[in-house]
C-alpha cells in the first residue's frame, strides 16, 4: 500500500484539508455534551429560560459549523480519492501495456481485469474513508475520554478500561480478517475467469449444448466465493456486537456509579448525562471505526494485489536508443539478410522444454518465406519472435543485421506489419481500424490497401464506405471480412517485413490465391512471412520452412522439399492428390 501512496502526491492539499476539517467537526461535536450539562445543571435547575434558549442557540451554531466542516471534508476527501483512483488506474493500464506476452500469459487476463476494476475501486473507497474517518474516529474516542476526565476523574476511569478492550477487539479482528479478504479476491478472479470464458465462447457452449455444465461450473466457483465471503463476513460481523456489549456494559456501570455519586452530592445530574453522551459518542465512532477497519482490510488486500502487478517487470528490455541502432546497423540495405535466425532456441515461461530448438535460416529482402507444419509445431511462436513479442532464450534473431534485443522496440515494430492468427478489430469506423496501421493514412492509401487485401469489393458494397461502423470485435462482419481488413491494416503502413500468421484461413481458395498474387505484385522489396496450414498457400514462396515439434526439419522450395523432406511430402499428400502435387512442383 505504501508504494501506491505516491498517487496522492498531486492531492496533498486535499489529503490534508479533508482530515483537518473532519477534526474540526469532531472538536465542535465534543463540546455538545458540555452544553447539555450546562442546560440541565444551570438552566433547568434554576428555571432560567433565557439561559436555556441561549444554550439551544449554541447547540444550533455548533451543529451548523459541524455540518459545514463535514461537507468541506467530504469534498476534499472525495476529490483526493477519485484523483488517486484515476491516476492509479491510468498508471496500471500503462504498466500492463508495457509487459510482454510472457508476463501477461503468466498473470492471466481475468486477473488483470479484476485488478484494473474491482481492486482499484475498493482501494479508492478505502482512501476516501481513511481521509474522512481514520483520524476523526480515534480523535473522538480519546477526546471523549479526555473530556470525561474534565467532567469527573473517578467516573472517567471507566473509559480507561473500556477503550483498551475495544481496541483489542477491533485490531484483533483486523489481523484475522485481512488474510481472508485476500483469499476472497483470489476467488473473485476465478469467478471472473469462468464468466469471461463462457461469454467469449458462448457460440461454442451452445453448439455443444453445454449450457448446463457451464452453469454448474459457475455455480461451484460462485458458491466458493460466497462461502469465503460469508466466513470472513461472520468474523467481521463479531465486531459490532462485541463493541456494543463492551460500550453498553460501560454505560450501565457509568449510570450506576453516577447515580450513587449524584445521591451523595459528588457529581451533578448534568455531568452524568454528559458522561453518558460521551460514552454514546464513543460507541457511534467505534461502530464507524469497525466498518472502516473492514473496508481498510479489503483495500489493503486489493492494494497488495495491485502492487504485485506493478512489481512484474517486462522480460522484454527496451534498452537501446536510435543512436545505438544506427551504429550497429549501418546501411540496412547493405545487410546480407533482412531477417536472420541464428541457432535460436525458445521456451515459454515455466516450461522445461523448448518450443523451438536450434532454428537457423536467412530471409533476404523481397523474399516470401512460407512456414508450414503440424498443429503445435511452433509456426506462430517463430514469427512472434521477429517483433519481440517474446525473447529468444538462446541464439539470436536479427533484423537488418542487428540483434532485435539491441533495437528500440518502436523502431523495430515500425518496420513490421503483423496480421495475427485471430482477427481482432475494434469498435469504431472502418477508417479508424485501418489507421491503426498508419495513423495519418489518407483515404486513397486505405483504398489501395483494401484492394490488395481483396476487401475493396465488400467495402464498396456498404453504403457507409470507410465510415462503416464496426462493432466490438467485428461482430457485424464475417470471419473472412475480418481477416481481409486486418491484412489491409498491416499493408497500409507499407512495412519492410509483413507477417501473415495463418491470416487467410477463413478465405476461399480463389480469394486466397488472388490475395497472394496481389501481395506478391505490390510488395516489391517487402519481406513476407506466410504462415499457413495449406500447402497451396505457401507453395510459390521463395523459401519454405517446415517445422515439426519445434525443429526445422526442412528448408527450400516446394520442388526441393518434395524430394528432400518427408514431413513436407506428407503434408502435401494429405491435402492434394499425387498428380496435383507434381503439377504444382512443375508449375
Amino acid at each position: 500500500m505504501k508504494k501506491l501512496l505516491k498517487y496522492l502526491k498531486d492531492y496533498k492539499l486535499e489529503s490534508v484539508m479533508g482530515p483537518l476539517f473532519k477534526m474540526l467537526e469532531a472538536s465542535f461535536e465534543l463540546f455538545v455534551p458540555l452544553v447539555m450539562a450546562n442546560i440541565i445543571d444551570t438552566g433547568i435547575k434554576n428555571a432560567d429560560q433565557p439561559y436555556i434558549w441561549k444554550m439551544c442557540g449554541m447547540l444550533i451554531l455548533l451543529a451548523a459549523i459541524g455540518l459545514t466542516c463535514s461537507l468541506t471534508a467530504q469534498y476534499f476527501s472525495a476529490k483526493a480519492a477519485v484523483g488517486f483512483g484515476t491516476a492509479l488506474r491510468n498508471d496500471l493500464f500503462r504498466h500492463i501495456n508495457s509487459l510482454s506476452y510472457r508476463e501477461i500469459d503468466t498473470i492471466g487476463t481475468s486477473t488483470l481485469i479484476t485488478r484494473m476494476t474491482s481492486d482499484i475501486n475498493q482501494v479508492q473507497s478505502g482512501v476516501n474513508l481513511v481521509l474522512r474517518l481514520f483520524l476523526r474516529s480515534p480523535f473522538i474516542v480519546f477526546g471523549a475520554m479526555i473530556m470525561a476526565f474534565q467532567v469527573n476523574v473517578r467516573a472517567a476511569l471507566i473509559f480507561v478500561v473500556a477503550i483498551p478492550l475495544l481496541s483489542i477487539v477491533v485490531f484483533g479482528i483486523l489481523l484475522i480478517s485481512m488474510p481472508l479478504y485476500k483469499k476472497v479476491q483470489k476467488q473473485l478472479d476465478r469467478v471472473l475467469l469462468t464468466t469471461r470464458e463462457n461469454l467469449l465462447g458462448a457460440r461454442v457452449v451452445r453448439a455443444f449444448n453445454r449450457q448446463q455444465d457451464e452453469m454448474k461450473k459457475f455455480d461451484e466457483e460462485n458458491s466458493l466465493l460466497v462461502n469465503s465471503q460469508v466466513f470472513v463476513g461472520k468474523i467481521s460481523a463479531l465486531m459490532n456486537p462485541v463493541t456494543y456489549v463492551i460500550v453498553n456494559g460501560a454505560t450501565i456501570i457509568l449510570i450506576w456509579t453516577g447515580a450513587w455519586q449524584v445521591e451523595g452530592g459528588i457529581i451533578t445530574q448534568g455531568a452524568v448525562v454528559a458522561l453518558v453522551n460521551y460514552m454514546s459518542q464513543i460507541l457511534v465512532e467505534l461502530v464507524k471505526l469497525a466498518n472502516l477497519i473492514i473496508t481498510i482490510s479489503k483495500s489493503l488486500a486489493c492494494a497488495n494485489r495491485i502492487s504485485a502487478v506493478f512489481e512484474e517487470t517486462s522480460s522484454i528490455e527496451d534498452k537501446a536508443d536510435a543512436a545505438v541502432l544506427a551504429a550497429n546497423a549501418g546501411d540496412a540495405k547493405e545487410q546480407p539478410a533482412k531477417v536472420e535466425f541464428a541457432s535460436m532456441d525458445f521456451a515459454y515461461a515455466g516450461s522445461s522444454e523448448n518450443a523451438l530448438s536450434q532454428i537457423s535460416f536467412q530471409a533476404m529482402r523481397g523474399q516470401t518465406i512460407g512456414i508450414i507444419g503440424g498443429t503445435g509445431s511452433g509456426k506462430s511462436t517463430l514469427v512472434n519472435l521477429i517483433p519481440r513479442f517474446y525473447d529468444a532464450t538462446g541464439g539470436m534473431v536479427l533484423v537488418d543485421g542487428v540483434n532485435v534485443k539491441d533495437m528500440p522496440l518502436q523502431a523495430l515494430r515500425e518496420k513490421i506489419g503483423i496480421v495475427p492468427q485471430k482477427a481482432v478489430l475494434f469498435k469504431g469506423t472502418l477508417r479508424d481500424n485501418i489507421r491503426w496501421g498508419k495513423s495519418d493514412a489518407t483515404d486513397e492509401e486505405i483504398y489501395h490497401a483494401l484492394e490488395i487485401a481483396q476487401a475493396r469489393d465488400f467495402v464498396d458494397g456498404k453504403d457507409e464506405g470507410l465510415d462503416l461502423m464496426i462493432q466490438q470485435g467485428g461482430k457485424n462482419l464475417s470471419g473472412g471480412q475480418k481477416q481481409r481488413l486486418t491484412i489491409a491494416r498491416a499493408l497500409v503502413r507499407n512495412p519492410e517485413i509483413l507477417v501473415l500468421d495463418d491470416s487467410a484461413s477463413a478465405l476461399d481458395f480463389a480469394t486466397d490465391a488472388a490475395l497472394r498474387k496481389a501481395i506478391r505484385e505490390n510488395t516489391k522489396d517487402m519481406t513476407v512471412f506466410l504462415v499457413s496450414q495449406r500447402a497451396t498457400t505457401i507453395k510459390n514462396a521463395d523459401q519454405i520452412l517446415v517445422l515439426d515439434d519445434g525443429n526445422l526439419v526442412g528448408r527450400g522450395t516446394h520442388k526441393e522439399l518434395l524430394d528432400t523432406c518427408e514431413v513436407y511430402r506428407e503434408i502435401c499428400f494429405s491435402q492434394l492428390s499425387e498428380k496435383e502435387v507434381r503439377e504444382h512442383a512443375e508449375a
